[in-house]
């Protein structure tokens, strides 16, 4: 493989992961009791851990995103 098939991959991955990045903080946004009520029914948890977990999950997958996806192509950019 050369390196225009490699950073493809990597934009690819990039502009995936950043859509299910904004449809997560979207639901996160405007459909957030609804997630409570269902996760409720499975989860004894009050309202502020919920909160504490999704936005927990949010800045931990941004980060994530950023890390092996984002700067991966930057890099590729740059070089290829």
């Amino acid at each position: 493989m050369d390196v225009s098939t490699i950073r493809a991959f990597f934009m690819w991955c990039t502009i995936i992961n950043a859509g299910l990045l904004i449809i997560s903080f979207l639901i996160c946004a405007f459909a957030g009791d609804f997630v409570y009520k269902m996760h409720g029914k499975l989860f004894q948890m009050p309202r502020e851990t919920f909160n504490a977990i999704w936005y927990s999950f949010l800045g931990l997958y941004k980060v994530i995103v950023i890390t092996f996806n984002l700067i991966p192509f930057i890099a590729l950019s740059i070089v290829g």
